[in-house]
């Protein structure tokens, strides 16, 4: 029951963090428990905070070697999917840069051998959509990605966002 209202009290998107002054234990204390943790050779840190499935952002937290936050931000969006190389980059690299996706929405489809991630996300225009990501199914590298609108709308539109 207490993990149930430490979450409840999370803060979303880690607003009044300050860069600099916070720390992991800070961030984890407002933000919540993240879904992954990833440490580097120097000491860095980089923490992964979805807010899905209904949620349109994953937060992720960046941290100086000294355990100090040096940034936040939504990697939901169009500068980050833009960094995607098809041929390059594995699910190891799609999991750092983007966070894990939506578990119900990952399909592997055996014909093509091809498995697919898909996160929800908010487009430029500030409707719905969904961001998928295609992997070959035998070498795990990226194949290509797009996006689509999420037609949920009761005429079959992307809904607003609402920002």
């Amino acid at each position: 029951m207490a993990l149930l209202l430490t979450t409840a009290c999370a803060s979303y998107d880690g607003r009044g963090l300050q860069p600099g002054v916070a720390n992991v234990a800070d961030v984890v204390g407002q933000m919540g428990t993240p879904a992954l943790r990833w440490r580097d050779s120097d000491g860095s840190e980089q923490l992964a905070f979805p807010r899905g499935p209904a949620g349109t952002h994953t937060y992720m937290a960046f941290f100086a070697p000294d355990g100090r936050l040096l940034r936040i931000e939504n990697v939901l969006e169009s500068r980050h999917f833009g960094l995607i190389v098809a041929g390059r980059d594995d699910q190891a690299a799609i999991l750092r840069l983007l966070g894990p996706p939506n578990p119900a929405w990952t399909v592997y489809f055996e014909a093509r051998d091809e498995l697919v991630w898909e996160w929800l996300f908010c487009d430029d225009w500030s409707t719905l959509a969904r961001f998928d990501v295609l992997f070959d199914g035998t070498s795990c590298l990226v194949r290509t990605t797009y996006q689509r609108p999420d037609l949920r709308g009761p005429d079959s539109s992307a809904p607003s966002c609402g920002r």
